[in-house]
């Protein structure tokens, strides 16, 4: 596709986006292709027309499954999820967590005794995601919160008897069982989604895998419990036509050849990780969201020169990178928000 050149008329604001969480809204710009497009050209060719944000996305919000499978919100403190764990708000966090000290089990051997795994084709999908908004200027994402690996074993068995059971012989196949059944019933949800909020574009699945310095496991544990049932649940996704990313939270660098192979088209890694070298060794095999680098949002010139130096670092041919959810405070300020567009339409043509 030959793409148009790039016209001052593009950055004519003709309406707004709601902001997240009650925040500042988005303009949006008069562009050539809709924000849609844009994402999923960078997703599925490395080549969009301007640079994406999260801000740039819809999410698709289900009740079925925020109460059954999510993490309970501020509405509904002390839920108890479908396999039996149950979630306390956290105010000073803005987020949940499981009660802390009462597993649903403590041995992985024990999982098929304590844990029914839910039949969500009985439920009514139907009406659960009749009110679906289907704009056709954004993409839509649905995101699993809480997934279903690692953090969804924490929340059965607490963080320290989870950990244990990954390196547990004894545990190992339990624990690549219950992987197996947890992956199944994502693959279900995959379809149900799908069927009932056919405009989906794309999902999001959340499975934090590290702290402030290293991951929780080994490259060798990844490969042998984790990876193979990544890879089926992402396949499927793909089959279906949608693109996939992965939400996973500490310094995991090293795990980002897993990452790859399982087929993840995009991670939204956290700033302890060493993104230059990231992007450098993998930016061409999967995209990765990105923080700007700071810079006086009064100070006009150093905002546009902020935005010229990320798209000049993160925007090479067939190697894109994204800005995520940290880079909200930068793409707030018009002078940083028009550059970045304005620069990176201009860049992209030049590859063509």
């Amino acid at each position: 596709m030959i793409k148009k050149s790039y016209s001052e008329q593009e950055l004519r604001v003709i309406a707004e986006k709601p902001g997240f969480f009650g925040g500042p809204g988005t303009p949006i710009y008069n562009t050539p292709i809709s924000y849609r497009e844009n994402m999923k050209d960078l997703y599925w060719k490395k080549d969009p027309t301007w640079v994406h944000s999260f801000m740039e996305t819809d999410g698709i919000r289900s009740t079925l499954y925020n109460d059954n499978f999510g993490r309970a919100g501020a509405h509904n403190d002390g839920l108890i999820d479908v396999f039996g764990a149950q979630w306390k708000f956290v105010p000073s966090a803005g987020g949940s967590i499981t009660v802390a000290g009462q597993p649903v089990f403590e041995d992985a051997n024990d999982w098929k005794e304590k844990v029914k795994m839910p039949d969500v084709e009985s439920w009514d999908w139907e009406n659960d995601l009749k009110d679906v908004d289907s704009n056709p200027r954004f993409a839509q994402i649905f995101t699993f919160v809480n997934g279903f690996w690692f953090e969804r074993l924490i929340s059965l068995m607490d963080f320290d008897n989870a950990a244990m059971a990954l390196i547990d012989e004894e545990q190992q196949d339990a624990v690549y069982e219950f992987f197996e059944a947890t992956t199944e019933v994502a693959i279900k949800l995959v379809d149900l989604i799908c069927k009932y909020a056919p405009s989906i574009d794309g999902f999001n699945i959340h499975d934090d895998w590290g702290a402030q310095r290293s991951p929780f496991f080994s490259e060798e544990v990844a490969r042998k419990l984790f990876l193979p049932h990544m890879k089926k649940l992402v396949g499927h996704i793909h089959s279906k036509g949608r693109f996939c990313t992965l939400h996973s939270c500490g310094c995991v660098q090293d795990r980002v050849t897993i990452f790859i192979e399982a087929g993840f088209d995009g991670w939204q890694p956290q700033t302890m990780n060493d993104l230059d070298k990231l992007y450098e060794l993998y930016g061409d095999q999967i995209v990765f969201d990105v923080m700007p680098e700071e810079f006086d949002p009064e100070n006009e010139e150093a905002a546009i020169q902020a935005a010229r130096n990320f798209v000049d670092r993160y925007c090479q041919k067939g190697k894109v990178a994204g800005i995520g959810t940290g880079g909200r405070p930068a793409l707030g300020c018009k002078a940083f928000a028009e550059e970045l567009y304005r620069y990176s339409r201009e860049k992209f043509l030049s590859f063509e």
